[in-house]
């Protein structure tokens, strides 16, 4: 979403690059990770991909705020669902429940542009728009830098390869983004989620070997 789109363009954006992938042994989410205040860097290490159980995660675009609301609704509402039926949300399920959030809202909406993703009977990704529309993804972007960054996932992203060999190709899309967008920069966050893992965050040292893979 582009900070000059957005009615709240004086408040804090993510600006923002996010991709996610679906691999054949689980999903990759990667971002960069600053946050603009129209043409001012507001910050230079803000999370953009968040966990909401063992099993999910989400991407944030668009206004901060909004954004961190959203997360911690999803974390109550996940805990919430696994207190009472003693198992974890699929990943459809907790997209729609997400998207439902955002549609009773639709007239004060939210101004975000989300990827939710995880891992129940196989790796799954969805993408949901500010007013609730959602879509089933294998690769998606969102985001200021998501033209650049298609360009890099359309080459060299395949669904057949894991984790391992997709990891580079949602990190250079991502640096790709950071060299042309202005509202995207910092560094590269990556993280995947897996039925063996769960969720894991890669630190920086891990992301330059990758990016250099």
């Amino acid at each position: 979403m582009h900070d000059e789109d957005s009615p709240k363009q004086k408040g804090v954006q993510t600006g923002t690059t996010t991709v996610g992938l679906v691999c054949k042994d689980g999903i990759v989410l990667a971002s960069d990770r600053r946050a603009t205040m129209g043409y001012l860097i507001a910050s230079k290490d803000i999370d953009k991909i968040y966990p909401i159980s063992d099993n999910l995660a989400m991407t944030i675009a668009g206004g901060v705020g909004d954004a961190q609301t959203l997360i911690r609704w999803m974390n109550s509402e996940v805990k919430l669902y696994e207190l009472k039926h003693e198992k974890a949300m699929s990943v459809e399920a907790a997209a729609v429940l997400l998207s439902n959030i955002l549609v009773q809202y639709k007239y004060y909406p939210f101004y975000v542009q989300l990827l939710l993703g995880g891992v129940d009977e196989r790796p799954r990704l969805f993408s949901i728009d500010m007013l609730g529309g959602i879509t089933e993804e294998k690769v998606t972007s969102t985001g200021s830098g998501s033209p650049v960054a298609y360009g890099v996932l359309e080459e060299l992203y395949a669904e057949e390869r894991d984790i391992e060999a997709n990891l580079p190709v949602a990190a250079k899309a991502i640096s790709a983004a950071m060299r042309r967008d202005a509202a995207t920069g910092e560094r590269v966050d990556l993280v995947t989620v897996t039925r063996a893992a769960g969720f894991k965050r890669y630190d920086k040292e891990e992301v330059k070997k990758i990016l250099h893979s």
